[in-house]
């Protein structure tokens, strides 16, 4: 067993250093971001998929920690304590651990510490190359690992932005749908809500508490939620801050005064996020759609067909892959092109790579200004378990 364990290391290490060798080649530079981070710039920026699943701790001195669940945000700071202006090019590559605790128990496809080699590409301006570059280099570097039969699957949050921006609706609406859109259960029952004025009411436990919030004074809001819970004797704890429970329940009270989503405009958000295809037939579909609409997304598809015909530069076969309007990943700093390399039928353990745009993260984090970033993960345990036909 230890001899068979020490061969899978060497195995693994040797498909790592082969990985980080081809993205060093690219002209991509090695970088070790810290393991241990302040805990708030994931917990704010991760979203509750990953915000329940980090390890949080604080130091003797007081200070809020946690052990990095994703490499992406770690390696932005490298780049901001590097280029605080956010006025320069780069190009990171990286290999090492993260962490996320598992609910219900860690196994081989979900383990609490797995390996990440990943890329990111920060300040390309050209969105479009830089976004078929980082796809293309992932798709050669898991076949260089010698991973066959593989699928690819792309989305655009772009494309679901540029809906919701085009649609009569109120900016609440359009904020939450971005929060959700990443847990399609979650979103459609969203829909449902938002399309119902009975869905839209608040239960009798809240009915009180909505009832004396005015949707407009979110800090007269903040204070009546806390004596409410005060006098319930409810206290405070899970991922929601007590700022957070009041703006939710803000927007319940605004909602309760705001007429139901129109059933047109419920039947178009779910027939786009039904398009599933071969990316050029997918955004033929999405123009039809949008257009009978009266929406007009002309121009962030244009991007997407120059974004396709970048891809197929980089050694994409976009025929094979597949777009879904509704796929977004798991992670909530994406915001334009996302991909994943998966094996079908493995679940979980057959996702073996992926990633997309960003361009939001980085001023999020402290730059001056919005940082065009792409970037990529590959789970490399993952990958040699597939390589060798097991699942991990």
């Amino acid at each position: 067993m230890v001899a068979e364990t020490a061969a899978s290391y060497e195995a693994l290490q040797a498909q790592d250093n082969a990985i980080i060798a081809l993205f060093q080649s690219r002209d991509y530079e090695l970088v070790a971001p810290a393991y241990l981070q302040p805990a708030d710039l994931f917990l704010d920026r991760m979203g509750e998929a990953i915000r329940g699943r980090t390890y949080v701790f604080t130091d003797p001195g007081g200070a809020e920690l946690c052990l990095r669940p994703d490499v992406t945000l770690p390696a932005c700071r490298v780049y901001l304590e590097r280029y605080p202006k956010s006025d320069v090019e780069a190009r990171f590559c990286y290999n090492g651990a993260a962490f996320r605790y598992q609910p219900g128990g860690a196994d081989a496809a979900r383990p609490r510490e797995f390996r990440q080699a990943g890329i990111e590409y920060i300040g390309g301006a050209d969105r479009a190359s830089a976004d078929a570059e980082v796809t293309g280099l992932a798709l050669e570097a898991v076949r260089s690992a010698g991973l066959k039969d593989f699928k690819i699957l792309l989305g655009d949050l772009g494309l679901f932005e540029a809906l919701i921006q085009s649609l009569d609706i109120p900016e609440r609406w359009r904020l939450r749908m971005r929060h959700f859109f990443w847990r399609p259960p979650v979103f459609h029952d969203l829909l449902r809500q938002l399309s119902s004025a009975r869905a839209g009411l608040p239960g009798a436990v809240e009915a009180e508490l909505i009832g004396a919030l005015d949707p407009e004074d979110h800090e007269a809001a903040t204070a009546i939620v806390a004596a409410y819970l005060e006098r319930a004797s409810i206290p405070l704890d899970g991922v929601r801050s007590l700022s957070e429970i009041a703006e939710r329940l803000r927007g319940r009270a605004a909602d309760a005064r705001q007429p139901p989503l129109p059933a047109a405009t419920l039947r178009l958000i779910e027939d786009y996020l039904n398009v599933s295809d071969a990316p050029g037939a997918a955004f033929e579909r999405i123009a039809e759609l949008t257009g009978a609409g009266g929406l007009d997304l002309s121009a962030p598809l244009q991007g997407a067909h120059t974004r396709l015909e970048k891809l197929k530069e980089f050694g994409v076969d976009t025929d094979s892959a597949t777009f879904s309007a509704e796929f977004g990943r798991d992670l909530e700093y994406y915001t334009g092109h996302v991909f994943q390399i998966e094996m079908p039928g493995r679940g979980r353990a057959g996702q073996i790579a992926g990633g997309g745009r960003y361009d939001d993260l980085l001023k999020s984090l402290g730059a001056p200004r919005e940082v065009p970033a792409a970037g990529s993960a590959i789970h490399t345990e993952r990958l040699l378990a597939a390589v060798r036909g097991g699942v991990a």
